[in-house]
This record gives C-alpha cells, structure tokens and sequence, in this order.
C-alpha cells in the first residue's frame, strides 16, 4: 500500500506501511443507521480492549461548537478515552439542548454496547449543521456496530465517517523503535470547510504503543501543529473539529519522555498526520492541484498573515487549478495582507524559479515556468524583508467542481 507519496513529506527509513487492520488492543464496527437515507453506511464504532489506555485530544476552536464536540471536551476523561462512537451525514451543530441530549444518549448507547463507562466514550459527527439528529436509528446502529467489531475494521470505519470525500484517508504503519516494534494506524475525513486552526475533519489514530499521558498530549499537539493546523482548502473553520489518539500499549513497547524512542515516535506519528493532511487538501472537492506556500522573512505575524492570505485567495486558487503560473496574483494577495509597508521589497519564486526580487519582476524562463505549473504539487516560496520566521500553508485549488458540490450540498 502506498500511502507516503508527497514530496513534502518525509517518511522516517524506520517507518513501513502495510494493510494489517487496527493495532494490537483495537477493534472497529460499522452500521448504517439511517443518517444519510440511503442505506449507507454512517456510523463508526472504534473500541479500545487494553487495560492500560492513554490518549489525548484535540478540537476545533470555532464559536459555534457542535453538541459532540462539547461532550467530548468537557465531559469525558481527556487521557482515558477508550471508545470512539462518530457518525456522518449530520453534525449535531447549531442543534440546541435537543443536540446536546443526543450527543450524550450516543455515548452511553456506545458505552452500554461495550461495557464501559460514559466518560471513556468520545462523541463525533460530521455532516450538514442545524438538522436535528435521527437518535432512534442512531442507538440502533451503535449496538449493530457493536456485534461486529473486529481488528480489520479500520478500513469500513474510514468509509463510515466520511462525506463529501472522494477517496477514503487512512494509514496502517509499522514503527521500528530503538526499543521494539510498534503499530501506528490513523482514520480521517475531510474535503471542504477546512482552514488552519484546523478543519471540518475528524482524525482518529490508534497506537499499541505505551505513552505516559503527558507524552501523548504532547506529540499530538506538536504534530497537529505541523499537520491539520497547516492546510486550507476554502478558508473556512469547521464546527466539528476532533483529533483523537489512543494507546493501547499492547506491544510492550513503553516510549519513555525524553529518549530516542520518544523521538522516533513523534517523527512517525507527525509524517502520518502531515500525509493525512495533504490528502484532505488534494481531496478538496473537486481539486485538481494542491500548492504549498512558504514565507520566511518578517515577523511570525506577518509571515502567517500572507501565507494564508495567498492560500486562500480565490485568484490564486484558480491560477493554481488552470495551471496558470501568473504571480501578480500572489503579489496581490501578499500585498493585501500587508497593508502599510509600501514599497515592500517582494520575493517571488514558484517551482524555484525567481520570478520578484525586492518587489520588482526579473527575467526568467516563462517557458520552464508554464511547464513547471502543470505539475500536481506546484510550490510557492516567498520573501519578506527581515529575517527569523518562517510558516507555510498547504492548500488546494479552487475548481468548478467545488462550486457544483457547495451550491447543491442540501439540495
């Protein structure tokens, strides 16, 4: 199975993907509960076995918060969770004390199917905001799921939370560490309404590593920070943000804080998370290509204002979907994001290839540029004046394709 196939993310030598279901301590089941009315499949149930479970969490920080995402966050045990329940089709959003009852009836359906209590259970939806969520067949699904859990589920549970995603986003991995081998597994969707800070994206992993709860907490904050905190596909932050890791600690393997297996680990863990995210962006409903945006120069501030200014910018979107290497579009954007500094003394190269230097256009191979555009993975390098920080986004084109699935999303 191929899956580390971006040149923008580098597989550690010791990391090898295969297709051998869940790690050791996890199962997964699936049902239709009747969400999406037409029989398919959009529910998820993933279960921890292990005696010994450690995890952590991340979610969005949007104002508007999905009913699962405030019982997962403020009613649960942040580094004890051992089940997932997600369906799709529905995001319990905007839904009132009405979604809130039904986020809580979901996890204890979840954790009287499997025998655990409420405050273990993780609660995600993903789907249309402000529908009411159809509880009866949900709690039906949950105890379906629940019959048919087994270690090779992860490929179904993919399938069951996604939505508008045209391709399912997951990973099995075999980790070598200094001190044994270890399994790494991950599950995520995501298409459109997806920004920094981070995405309408749910991302479950499993581990049979073991993590102390603060090493957990650690590496997945560091590495959502370097992965789903880094992609944009239409600049827009999702309600139902999730990021859940869980360890089983099955293998036997204990990654202690501060050593080298500590280090392997995390390199592991932010190559899976980096991958997962570039295949939401090249998802992006409807794209075609996806770009990378590096500014360096300035302050932290600013190089982040203008990389997501220029990730997010419609005309340099479309630029990027027809292949069109015209970097006034960039100048535009980086220019808006930085209002008060003319004359600013610009840096421009696409695909390496210098096209504005100190704000000024310079000759170059136009010819090698058209070619260089082309290509599915195009990056965008840009130069402020200073030095010391550095950011960059990934992001995706802007298609007729996305404006046919957002315009007809309800309808």
């Amino acid at each position: 199975m191929t899956f580390f196939d971006s040149r923008w993310v580098e597989r550690p030598d010791y990391v090898s993907a295969d297709d051998r279901g869940l790690p050791l301590g996890f199962r997964a089941g699936t049902a239709a509960a009747g969400i999406k009315g037409d029989g398919a499949v959009d529910l998820g149930l993933l279960v921890c076995d292990a005696e010994e479970i450690v995890s952590a969490a991340r979610y969005t920080s949007s104002g508007v918060l999905a009913a699962p995402v405030i019982v997962s966050r403020d009613e649960t045990i942040p580094n004890g969770l051992q089940v997932v329940v997600a369906n799709s089709g529905n995001a319990n959003a905007a839904t009132g004390p009405e979604g809130l009852a039904a986020a809580r009836a979901m996890q204890q359906a979840a954790a009287q199917a499997v025998r655990v209590e409420p405050g273990t259970v993780a609660v995600a939806s993903t789907g249309v905001i402000g529908v009411p969520l159809p509880l009866a067949g949900l709690e039906a699904g949950i105890g379906a799921a629940a019959g048919v859990l087994r270690p090779s589920g992860d490929e179904a549970f993919a399938a069951a939370i996604m939505t508008t995603d045209a391709f399912e986003k997951r990973a099995s991995l075999e980790v070598q560490l200094p001190s044994g081998t270890v399994r790494l597994c991950a599950q995520a969707k995501g298409a459109g309404m997806i920004e920094p800070a981070f995405a309408t994206m749910l991302c479950f992993v499993q581990t049979d590593a073991a993590l102390e709860p603060e090493t957990a907490d650690l590496l997945l904050s560091v590495c959502v920070k370097r992965s789903f905190d880094r992609i944009s596909v239409d600049g827009q932050l999702s309600t139902n943000d999730t990021v859940i890791l869980i360890c089983s600690g099955r293998s036997g393997v204990r990654v202690e804080p501060e050593t080298e297996d500590e280090l392997c680990f995390g390199q592991a863990l932010d190559a899976l998370l980096r991958m997962l995210g570039i295949l939401i962006v090249r998802d992006g409903e409807g794209s075609k290509r996806i770009g990378r945006v590096i500014v360096r120069g300035g302050d932290g501030e600013s190089v982040e204002r203008c990389a997501r200014a220029v990730a997010n910018s419609p005309l340099v979107k479309t630029a990027l979907h027809g292949a069109d290497p015209n970097w006034g579009r960039i100048a535009q954007a980086v220019g808006a994001a930085m209002q008060g500094t003319a004359p600013l003394a610009l840096d421009i190269a696409i695909e390496g290839i210098t096209v504005c230097a100190g704000g000024v256009a310079v000759p170059h191979d136009e010819e090698a540029l058209r070619s260089a555009a082309e290509g599915l993975e195009i990056e965008y390098e840009i130069g402020l004046p200073g030095a010391g920080a550095e950011t960059e986004v990934l992001f995706s084109d802007l298609s007729h394709e996305y404006v046919t699935i957002n315009a007809e999303y309800t309808t």
